[in-house]
Formats: structure tokens, C-alpha cells, sequence
């Protein structure tokens, strides 16, 4: 039977749907400064190499000792079961999460004083502090994704991140000193379409011989896209729930006899 709740939920369905039909591509924000907000989706066309779809980081980076030893073994450990941090529900974590992310979509929501990306795959966020003083050292600590600051320099928006932990499994792998530097800036390519551009550089003295540039691009979501939640943990609790009733199906019955259990 259909009940309030039902109804009520087709309705707020109905609207989140309008509001994607209505989504505008991304234009220019009211405090002057290019406005990235909208969905942004892999550019297919540009940086295609074979079997590394927009991967744009060298396959051979000029990795030092220290990081090729490091690489290595992180390799060497994995390698019986190819296990990765995606089978794990986590997310690779900076620089690899702007780089590749599995070819899901991002969507960014810009504010004045924050730009925020949310990555589809893992729903993996990062919070971008714009022109804002900067947290403490104190009250920081190494994540994934790093501590990231940003300021406009006219229609570029430079964003420097710090405070990231040392990452082997990941692709542009790093050590806890890598420092990246990234510029963001809006175009249009030959064929029109509108692309959001980042060239990033990751500083590592510890991992890599020389700064490492890289440019990543993508294209404007098509009117109406929209993300999709990515439930990773989802099947990990319904395994989990199969396995608390598995246990609790063969748990004994009051004054069974030795070996009955519950049916």
C-alpha cells in the first residue's frame, strides 16, 4: 500500500530530478573569479594512452632509491592476491584520486572561501581552503588527501597541498614530504566544449629524483548529469549480517545433546 512516506519520497525524487535537468554548465561566479562548480566528467580524447585511459602520470617516474625499494615491496607484497586499496572501499588518496579515480566523475561545489570535489568513485572529498589563514601545524596531521590551500592569480586557481601520509598504494605513489602544487583553469578546446584543466606538480625529495608535472583535464557534464552514490561497504555489512546469522543458526540449544545444534 502506498503511504505518506512513499508519496512524500516521489516527490523529493521528482525535484532532485528538475534540479539536475536544470543544472548549468559552469560560468563565471559572482565575486568575478571562474566558477568550476557543476559535474565534471573524463575527457576521453585527450591523453589516451593504451590501457591508461587519462592516467596522465609516467609510467616510469624518476624515482629515487628510497622510492623504487619502497614501490617494490609494497608490490612484491600484494602481488599473490593483486589486492588494492579499491577492494578495500578506500580511496587511493592524492595525487592518484585527481589523476585516475577508476574514470568516475567529480563534482565540484564552489564557494567564496572553499571549493569542495567529491569524486564518485569511493566518494572521496577534498576540501580546498580558499584564501583563508592557515590551520596551526599543530592541529594538523598526515591524511590521504593532505591539508590543500588555494588563492587566485586572475582566472587561475592555485591550490598547494600539504600533510599527506607516506603512499605506496597508489599509483603516483609518494613519501610524508611530497608537496603538490596544482592550477586549475577553465577553457574551451577547438571543438568548443568547455574543460577544466589541472596541471600538478608533486615535489618529493625523498621519492623522486626531480618535481614531477602533469596535466589532467576534464569536460563539462552534459545538461542533467548527476552522481551516484558508491556503496562500497554496502556487500561488506550484508556479508557480515550473513555471517552473524551463519553463527547464530549454529549456536547449541539449551540442553542439547553434545554436537545438536539450532535449525
Amino acid at each position: 500500500m502506498k503511504t505518506k512516506y512513499h508519496a512524500l519520497r516521489g516527490v523529493l525524487s521528482g525535484l532532485a530530478l528538475a534540479l539536475c535537468v536544470t543544472h548549468l554548465p559552469p560560468a563565471q561566479a559572482a565575486d568575478s573569479h571562474p566558477d568550476f562548480t557543476g559535474i565534471w566528467t573524463w575527457d576521453t580524447e585527450i591523453n589516451k594512452g593504451a590501457g591508461r585511459l587519462n592516467m596522465v602520470w609516467p609510467a616510469e617516474p624518476p624515482l629515487t632509491k628510497e622510492g623504487k625499494d619502497k614501490v617494490a615491496a609494497f608490490k612484491a607484497l600484494v602481488a599473490p592476491t593483486g589486492e588494492s586499496t579499491s577492494g578495500f572501499c578506500l580511496g587511493s588518496g592524492m595525487p592518484s584520486s585527481t589523476l585516475q579515480s577508476g574514470g568516475y566523475p567529480m563534482e565540484i561545489i564552489q564557494r567564496p572561501e572553499q571549493l569542495t570535489i567529491i569524486h564518485e568513485a569511493h566518494t572521496e572529498v577534498r576540501r580546498i581552503f580558499i584564501d583563508q589563514p592557515r590551520v596551526a601545524e599543530s592541529d594538523l596531521f598526515p591524511t590521504r588527501n593532505g591539508y590543500s590551500t588555494g588563492h587566485w592569480e586572475g582566472d587561475t586557481l592555485v591550490v598547494e597541498t600539504s600533510d599527506l601520509q607516506e603512499s605506496v598504494d597508489q599509483t603516483a605513489a609518494h613519501s610524508d614530504v611530497a608537496h603538490i602544487v596544482e592550477r586549475f583553469h577553465l577553457a574551451p578546446d577547438a571543438k568548443g566544449r568547455k574543460f577544466l584543466a589541472d596541471e600538478l606538480t608533486l615535489t618529493d625529495p625523498r621519492f623522486y629524483t626531480e618535481p614531477v608535472t602533469v596535466t589532467k583535464t576534464w569536460v563539462a557534464g552534459k545538461q542533467g548529469s548527476r552522481m551516484l552514490d558508491y556503496d562500497c561497504n554496502e556487500p561488506l555489512w550484508e556479508d557480515h549480517l550473513e555471517q552473524l546469522a551463519k553463527r547464530a543458526a549454529g549456536k547449541k540449544l539449551p540442553g542439547a545433546p553434545k554436537g545438536a545444534s539450532q535449525k
